[in-house]
């Protein structure tokens, strides 16, 4: 299975225990994650059998099944001095943490600021949305995230973003040619009923 940490933050330890339980005979490998893109390569070279990711078009090759749409929040510690009076002049003042796979310091966020003649400080770029929680606790860094992570840190504190910001759509796929193995089609399954 390819996935990104988010969302296998919220789904490994309950997929495994489902498994373990209904399908035990069935082996979980959840691979590292090199973006939407390299997932689907997988899935076609058959090096991979389940993605879940963003796909942003139908492709003839790879079933694709809508899992959610999500929402970008952010997120901060309590008792941050930006809590009080939050919008975007405050949202812009702290430092931010980005979240990019690749050690990216800027993503469509920033090419929105721009054409707003505005900016943020990227203060920090990590590898991963699970890492994120610990250092919003420790410090007066913002980060903006998929609601869903910060539901799991139910003691930081979120606000809307102070501009808009599209979401986006989770989707799970596979390629078509294992649409008749079983093995395959139950993992999704139950991937789809515990993401949902």
């Amino acid at each position: 299975i390819s996935m990104a940490d988010y969302p296998a933050i919220f789904v490994a330890a309950r997929l495994q225990r489902i498994l373990a339980s209904t399908a035990p005979g069935i082996d979980l490998i959840l691979q590292p994650w090199h973006g939407a893109e390299a997932a689907r390569a997988a899935l076609i070279d058959g090096s991979t059998d389940i993605a879940v990711t963003v796909f942003p078009a139908e492709d003839d090759e790879i079933y694709r099944e809508r899992l959610f749409d999500e929402e970008y929040v952010v997120a901060m510690r309590r008792g941050h001095p930006a809590a009080a009076n939050f919008d975007l002049d405050c949202w812009l003042n702290y430092p931010h943490i980005l979240v990019s796979g690749r050690g990216e310091a800027r993503s469509s966020l920033d090419v929105e600021l721009a054409r707003q003649n505005r900016k943020r400080r990227i203060g920090m770029v990590v590898p991963s949305f699970g890492i994120v929680p610990d250092l919003l606790r420790g410090s007066d860094m913002i980060a903006m995230m998929p609601s869903r992570v910060t539901a799991v840190a139910d003691d930081l504190l979120v606000r809307p973003v102070p501009i808009i910001v599209e979401g986006f759509t989770m989707h799970i796929a596979w390629h078509r040619r294992r649409a008749s193995d079983r093995g395959v089609r139950y993992v999704a399954e139950v991937l789809a009923d515990v993401l949902r």
